[in-house]
């Protein structure tokens, strides 16, 4: 890590950036599945396990995520706010499947694992990265850790999830993940840029988690439920959303020590197969009761980023508004609930 203070942010941004560029043209040339996303995300990976000297894009990745916010909001149409009262069923089953998770997940990290409380029930709550961290390190928790947890979390499910579509779900990757932007019309391009900016930078004003998604999407959903948007935003929009999205995957892990890999990454593995047994669990559910078809039942439940799995959407063709709704659902739930638990935690710690 010290030989890393000796190499300039920037010069380890650019060896970054062509890294991960290395990687997406590897995975494009053997036609691999998303390339653009796992191969940033595999050579970031790699790179940041070998203590090269990596560094993340800070708002440069945090404005590719506006992307998705706004191809979001931009599928919203009125056809889709009329069938949401035929999701109220299914989403009101989260609050069991965290409370489930919650009984699981922090036993699981207390006593096997060994975590301290604030610890174990942060690193056990399926909500955004940056947010399970903030809030427990707050409470007491340790912030490395939770940040590796989660990290291995959003990475696992990341990397199975299309293998679990294509085999099990019989789900092709391929969907257009939207048209070129020479096909679209200016005006509408142009909508698109002021509703991320302004959705993403007014959201954060507010103070609203996960700002730089939810903001555009609010935005962007009002532009298109008005006749004002009828456009995804361009395929390339989406492929740079996809590549910044991998890089901040990859090095998520930079630094991590042998230790770290056997106790903490290793804790969050083996968590992310009882994760995925629960969320198989409740998809299930859903569309045994006919609630929702598979695959957007599957990517609703499945415990990975709100972002992650909105690509994952995309290009499988899903049901958008069904998978963001369900993941909204759940991150409002875990962070409300956050706040109270920290509470707890602390008096408890007191006494």
């Amino acid at each position: 890590m010290r030989k890393h203070l000796l190499v300039s942010s920037g010069a380890r941004r650019a060896f970054t950036f062509v890294l991960a560029a290395a990687g997406a043209g590897l995975f494009w040339g053997l036609d691999l599945p998303l390339p653009v996303l796992f191969g940033p995300m595999a050579f970031c990976l790699a790179g940041a396990l070998l203590h090269a000297p990596l560094k993340g894009f800070g708002q440069v990745s945090v404005a590719a995520r506006t992307i998705l916010g706004v191809a979001v909001g931009a599928s919203i149409t009125p056809a889709v706010v009329a069938e949401l009262p035929r999701m109220a069923l299914s989403v009101a089953l989260i609050p069991v499947f965290i409370g489930l998770i919650a009984l699981v997940g922090v036993p699981f990290f207390r006593r096997v694992w060994g975590f301290d409380a604030p610890t174990a029930y942060y690193a056990a709550m399926p909500g955004g990265l940056q947010d399970m961290v903030i809030f427990g390190t707050e409470a007491g928790g340790n912030p490395r850790a939770l940040s590796l947890v989660h990290a291995t979390r959003v990475l696992i499910i990341v990397t199975l999830a299309p293998f679990i579509l294509t085999h099990f779900y019989g789900a092709p990757l391929d969907n257009p993940i939207g048209a070129p932007a020479a096909d679209l019309p200016l005006h509408e391009l142009a909508l698109m840029v002021v509703a991320a900016i302004v959705g993403w930078k007014g959201a954060e004003r507010l103070g609203l988690f996960g700002a730089s998604i939810l903001g555009p999407l609010i935005l962007t959903a009002v532009l298109s439920l008005t006749g004002m948007l009828h456009f995804r935003p361009p395929a390339e929009a989406i492929l740079v959303a996809q590549f910044f999205i991998g890089c901040g995957i990859g090095v998520h892990f930079l630094g991590v020590t042998w230790g770290e890999l056997t106790r903490v990454v290793a804790a969050g593995v083996t968590y992310v197969l009882v994760l995925a047994l629960l969320a198989a669990a409740f998809a299930g559910v859903v569309t045994t009761l006919g609630l929702g078809q598979q695959v957007p039942a599957f990517l609703a439940f499945a415990p990975g980023g709100q972002a992650e799995m909105t690509v994952l959407a995309i290009v499988t063709g899903a049901d958008l508004g069904f998978v963001v709704t369900h993941h909204l659902a759940r991150i409002v739930l875990v962070i409300v609930g956050a706040p109270l638990v920290a509470g707890i935690i602390a008096r408890r710690r007191r006494d």
